[in-house]
């Protein structure tokens, strides 16, 4: 089994984006992280191991699908809204496998480069403003809602890369 290697620094350690404070620069390195382990264990995959779901795990398809649209849902909520009917429609086919893996990675690079865009617009004086995520309004703040965007694109992250390692082994 090929392992994909890289010998460059994790996208924290490069010095970038110095010029916004450190929890955004924080996030917008996490997606950086996901962009680029989306490219280095998927490349050269076919559409059926990009949809493939090795021993009933999800497949690299809605992981990486879900991490899109969920950045979008997140900040959404960031900026003080709540969720329209098309994210809501979104939402109910993450898990479409009729959707081809051009479209799925297009979605997922454009949706980094939009969330980063409107990390970008939030300041360090915004993070302790209270948002309400859900019907709920469940309690959080802006800050909250950043750092979870990086946990969560990470956490669905880490299972893209296990299941690519699966289905590469297979």
């Amino acid at each position: 089994m090929n392992t994909p290697v890289s010998s460059a620094p994790e996208p924290w350690l490069r010095g970038t984006y110095t010029d916004v404070p450190a929890v955004l620069r924080g996030v917008l390195h996490a997606l950086d992280l996901a962009r680029e382990d989306v490219v280095r264990w998927t490349d050269g995959f076919s559409a059926e191991q990009f949809h493939a779901k090795p021993h009933g795990l999800p497949a690299i398809s809605f992981h990486m699908r879900h991490i899109a649209r969920s950045l979008d849902r997140l900040l959404t909520y960031a900026e003080g809204n709540q969720l329209n009917e098309e994210q809501l429609t979104a939402l109910k086919t993450e898990a479409d496998s009729s959707i081809s893996q051009a479209e799925i990675l297009s979605e997922f690079h454009e949706a980094l480069d939009k969330a980063a865009e409107r990390i970008r617009a939030f300041s360090k004086a915004d993070l302790e403003h209270p948002r309400g995520v859900g019907r709920k309004q469940l309690p959080t703040t802006i800050g909250g809602l950043l750092v979870h965007i990086a946990d969560h694109t990470q956490r669905h992250m880490g299972q893209v890369v296990t299941t690519a390692k699966v289905v590469r082994s297979l």
